[in-house]
């Protein structure tokens, strides 16, 4: 969704011209539009189709680049509206604080307060927890996952501007291990993959983890192919303790993890 929503927007900027701030609001516009298109039609698939979220997601995932690299012919777009990159990609407030970033915690502070102060995050937390239950007390569990998944897709088409104004071209190569990373960044943070778990603030902790050692790597000149296996090997020992930890709630085993590895998973 990011990359089809930023070669969309890319596209459609080209097509008007020019380098002002009336050209990047209508390709901001149209990248956001088209991530709640893509969203909606997730949406849409998993609650009235009642096909499993992973094989919708990783479909819509091959034909979103499938598409982008088609409109573009696999060569990456570079005309960019040069007020995107001065004043989103490297601008800076209060004289050192990087725009991207602050655009990104406004976000990260809207979405706490949305997922842990509004009903709409608490639906969403009884829906991931369980969907029957949350039909059972009156939640209209199929329109709120199409709405979870239309902000999704709202908030992929943000990032495609963003990565379009920080990298000045629609990067489609260059977000082919976005979703590992993420993925990884959200379970470590403490997300569930068995849902009904997870906050924002940890997902924002989490996503330091991947940045670090990848960036460890290159300072310790360690090859870039490890990077990805590190990133993958703390994604799974992240699932396995989520898991662990699952299991001994649903036991009411207070047996420490450490424990709980060394014994086998033998209860005592």
């Amino acid at each position: 969704m990011l990359v089809f929503s930023g070669v969309v927007s890319a596209m459609t900027m080209r097509a008007i011209g020019g380098d002002g701030w009336g050209v990047a609001t209508i390709g901001i516009l149209v990248s956001i539009a088209s991530g709640i298109l893509w969203g909606l039609f997730n949406g849409f698939l998993i609650a009235k189709g009642k096909i499993p979220p992973l094989i919708v997601t990783l479909g819509s995932l091959g034909m979103g680049l499938g598409f982008a690299q088609i409109l573009t012919g696999g060569v990456d777009i570079r005309e960019v509206p040069l007020v995107l990159t001065t004043s989103i990609g490297y601008g800076n407030v209060f004289g050192t604080v990087p725009m991207i970033s602050v655009i990104a915690l406004v976000i990260v502070v809207i979405g706490g307060i949305v997922l842990h102060f509004t009903r709409f995050g608490l639906h969403t937390y009884a829906v991931g927890s369980s969907e029957i239950a949350a039909r059972r007390v009156g939640v209209k569990v199929d329109r709120h996952l199409i709405a979870v998944y239309t902000l999704s897709g709202a908030l992929a088409g943000v990032a495609g501007v963003l990565s379009l104004a920080q990298f000045s071209t629609t990067a489609i190569a260059g977000q082919s291990q976005t979703n590992l990373n993420v993925i990884a960044a959200v379970v470590i943070g403490g997300t569930s993959l068995f849902g009904g778990v997870g906050t924002i603030f940890g997902t924002v902790i989490g996503l330091f983890i991947p940045a670090v050692l990848q960036n460890g790597f290159v300072i310790t000149g360690v090859q870039p192919f490890w990077q990805q296996v590190a990133v993958g090997a703390v994604l799974i020992t992240a699932v396995y303790v989520d898991q662990v930890r699952r299991s001994a709630a649903m036991r009411g085993n207070s047996q420490g993890l450490w424990r709980k590895f060394v014994s086998g998973g033998r209860r005592g």
